[in-house]
C-alpha cells in the first residue's frame, strides 16, 4: 500500500480486528436495547419516549454506521473484495432487525399531537425539532412494523444486491482500445484527452464495454424501479418523483421555478456546443466523443503534490478551516487517487461521523479537471464536517443540498483560475472547462431527468428491454441538447454507466446536480460581492442544511428558491460567460 490510496486504519485494520468484533458485539447488545424498548414505549409519557427513541436509535445509528461504512470504503475500492460484499450483507441484515421497532417507536412519536413542542420546555431536544417534526410528516407513509422489516429484509436480495452487481459490472467490464484491454471507467477517462483519434477510439471502447453488459443491467434497471414503484403505491406516494422530493425536504414549487428556467436556457449552452464544435473543425452540433474534449491551451499535468499546493493556495484565501481540512485530507491518507482495474469509477466522498472525518474516492490523472474534482469531493467532506457536531440522528442533509459545498468549491477554484490566466489560450481552456461542466448540469442532467420519469411512466406496463431503454436515452439527449449536438452521435448508453439510476432508495439523484450547480453560482456571486463577511454565513448555512428543509436553509443566506428569477440570475451568468467564449473561439 502507497500514499495514494486511502487509509482506513482510524476505523478498523481489518474484520479481523479486536475493535471490529467489540463493535460488532455492541451493536447487538445495541438492536436487542432498541428491541426492548420498542415493546416497552406504549406505557411512556412523551418525554421518556422522545428520549428513548432517541438514546437507543443513536447508540444503533453509530454501530452499523462504523462499521458499515468501513465494509462499504472497501467494496468501493476493490469490488472484488468478497469479504467486505459478505460482511456488507451481514450487517444489512443487521440493520434489517432494528425495522420493525424502528417503526412502532417512530409510529409512537408521530401518534403525540405535536412531538417538537417537547423542545419547548425541554432544551435538551431542541436540536432534534426538525427532526421530531419530520417523523410527524413521515407518519403518513410508515407501513406496520411487520411490513417495514419484511420490506427492509426483500431490499437486501432485491434492489441493493441489483444495484452491487450494477457496480460490480461496471468496474470489471473491459473492451479493446489499440491491441489492450482496458476497464470502462479508463475508457471514460480517455474523453478528456486533447487527440481526437485517442476520444474516438476511447469512446468505441465504452460502447463497446457498455454494450457487454447491456442486457445486465437492463434487468438491473428494470427490478430496481419496479421495486420502487411498489413500494410507493404501497406507501400512498403518488409517484417516486413525490417520494424523492418528500426525502428532500423540498417543496415541488423549487424544482418547477428550477427546471423552468434551466428549459429558458437551453438554447444558450446549444449556442456554446456549436461553436465549439466549429472550433474543433465541424459544422453543425458537436460530436459526442468531443463534448469534453480541452481547447485553449491548459495541457498541463499535475502531480498529487502540485494539486494538493494549488488547493492550498485557492482555499487558503477562502477560509483557514476549509485550507486546514484539505491540507489533512491529503497528509493522512483520506484520499484514494488513481484508477485500478476493481476500483468503482468516477468520484465520491464518504462522511464518516464515528471519527469526524472523511474518505474521498477520485480516479485521477493529472488534468486541471482532476483538480476541479478533488476541490468538489473536498467540498462535500466541509460540508460533512460542518453537520458533525450535531448528533447522530440530525446529520443527514438532503439531495438537493448536497451538491451545494462541493460546487460552490468547483466554481471558486474555477473562477480564480480564469482571473489569474496568462493568456487568452489558457483563459480559452479554462472557460471552455467551466462550461463544459455547467453543460453536464444543465444539459445532461435535464437528459436524466427525462430518462429516470419516462423509465417510471412506462415500467409498470412492461419491462423495458434494453434497445427500449436506449431509445428512451437518444429521445431523452435530443430534447436536453436540441441541435447542440449531432444527432448522429449521441450515447444511447449512458443509462448503463450511471450508477445513480440504480438505488432503491434514491430516486432522481439528478436534478440536485442542476440545484446544486445554479444555487452554488447565486452563492459565489454573493461571496464575490460580500467577501470575507459572507463566509460565517456560509457556513451557519451548511451546519443548517441537516436541520432544516431546502428552502428553510436557503433563507439564511437570504435566498428564495421557489423564485424563478433567482435560478435565472445564476443562468444569466452563465450566457454571459458563453458570450464571452464565442468571442475568443472566433478570435
Amino acid at each position: 500500500m502507497n500514499d495514494y490510496t486511502w487509509d482506513l486504519s482510524p476505523l478498523y485494520t481489518g474484520f479481523d480486528a479486536p475493535e471490529f468484533a467489540t463493535d460488532r458485539s455492541a451493536l447487538d447488545d445495541a438492536i436487542a436495547e432498541m428491541n426492548r424498548f420498542a415493546a416497552e414505549c406504549d406505557s411512556l409519557a412523551p418525554s421518556e419516549l422522545v428520549h428513548g427513541y432517541i438514546r437507543v436509535s443513536e447508540r444503533v445509528v453509530t454501530l452499523i454506521g462504523r462499521l458499515a461504512i468501513y465494509a462499504n470504503l472497501r467494496c468501493a475500492a476493490d469490488t472484488t473484495d468478497n469479504e467486505a460484499a459478505s460482511m456488507m450483507g451481514v450487517l444489512m441484515m443487521k440493520a434489517s432487525e432494528t425495522t420493525a421497532a424502528e417503526a412502532i417507536l417512530q409510529k409512537a412519536v408521530a401518534a403525540l399531537d405535536d412531538p417538537a413542542s417537547l423542545a419547548d420546555t425541554d432544551s435538551s431536544l431542541d436540536e432534534y425539532r426538525y427532526l421530531l417534526r419530520r417523523i410527524k410528516e413521515d407518519s403518513r407513509y410508515l407501513l406496520t412494523e411487520r411490513e417495514e422489516a419484511l420490506f427492509a429484509k426483500l431490499n437486501i436480495s432485491g434492489a441493493n444486491a441489483w444495484s452491487d452487481m450494477h457496480s460490480y459490472l461496471t468496474s470489471t467490464a473491459k473492451a479493446e482500445y489499440r491491441g489492450k484491454e482496458i476497464t470502462l471507467t479508463e475508457a471514460r477517462n480517455l474523453a478528456y484527452d486533447s487527440d481526437p483519434a485517442v476520444r474516438e477510439d476511447a469512446l468505441r471502447c465504452e460502447l463497446a464495454c457498455e454494450e457487454s453488459i447491456r442486457d445486465a443491467c437492463a434487468y438491473a434497471l428494470n427490478s430496481i424501479k419496479q421495486q420502487v414503484l411498489t413500494e410507493c403505491g404501497v406507501r400512498g406516494f403518488s409517484s417516486p418523483l413525490e417520494q424523492a422530493l418528500h426525502h428532500s425536504g423540498m417543496k415541488r414549487e423549487t424544482l418547477d421555478a428550477l427546471l423552468s428556467a434551466m428549459q429558458d436556457y437551453l438554447p444558450q449552452f446549444h449556442k456554446y456546443l456549436r461553436a465549439k464544435a466549429e472550433y474543433l473543425g465541424y459544422t453543425g452540433g458537436l460530436r459526442w466523443q468531443d463534448l469534453f474534449a480541452p481547447i485553449g491551451k491548459n495541457d498541463r499535468k499535475y502531480t498529487v503534490e502540485e494539486a494538493k499546493d494549488y488547493l492550498l493556495g485557492v482555499f487558503g484565501q477562502f477560509d483557514g478551516e476549509m485550507h486546514d481540512l484539505i491540507r489533512d485530507s491529503f497528509a493522512q491518507r483520506r484520499i484514494d487517487f488513481f484508477p485500478r482495474e476493481g476500483k468503482v469509477g468516477g468520484a465520491f466522498d464518504c462522511g464518516i461521523p464515528a471519527i469526524g472525518q472523511s474518505r474521498v474516492l477520485t480516479n485521477f490523472d493529472g488534468a486541471f479537471g482532476d483538480i476541479s474534482t478533488l476541490a468538489h469531493e473536498l467540498g462535500h467532506s466541509f460540508h460533512d464536517k460542518m453537520v458533525f457536531s450535531h448528533s447522530p440522528l440530525t446529520q443527514d442533509y438532503s439531495m438537493p443540498v448536497a451538491e451545494t459545498a462541493s460546487t460552490f468549491n468547483e466554481t471558486l477554484v474555477t473562477s480564480i483560475a480564469i482571473k489569474q490566466a496568462e493568456t487568452a489560450e489558457e483563459k480559452l481552456a479554462l472557460l471552455e472547462a467551466r462550461l463544459s461542466d455547467a453543460a453536464q448540469i444543465i444539459c445532461d442532467i435535464y437528459s436524466r431527468y427525462l430518462f429516470e420519469t419516462a423509465v417510471f411512466e412506462q415500467r409498470s406496463a412492461a419491462f423495458l428491454d434494453a434497445d427500449t431503454l436506449c431509445a428512451f436515452m437518444t429521445d431523452a439527449q435530443k430534447t436536453a441538447y436540441g441541435d447542440g449536438l449531432d444527432a448522429d452521435t449521441l450515447n444511447p448508453y449512458m443509462w448503463v454507466c450511471k450508477g445513480h439510476y440504480y438505488s432503491g432508495g434514491l430516486s432522481f439523484y439528478n436534478f440536485p446536480y442542476a440545484f446544486g450547480g445554479l444555487f452554488a453560482r447565486g452563492l459565489y456571486a454573493k461571496y464575490e460581492k460580500e467577501g470575507a463577511a459572507f463566509v460565517p454565513v456560509y457556513k451557519q448555512m451548511l451546519h443548517a442544511t441537516s436541520v432544516g428543509t431546502v428552502e428553510d436553509t436557503a433563507k439564511i443566506a437570504g435566498i428564495d428558491l421557489t423564485d424563478k428569477a433567482f435560478w435565472e440570475a445564476g443562468l444569466a451568468s452563465y450566457a454571459e460567460e458563453i458570450e464571452e467564449f464565442c468571442a475568443l473561439v472566433k478570435r
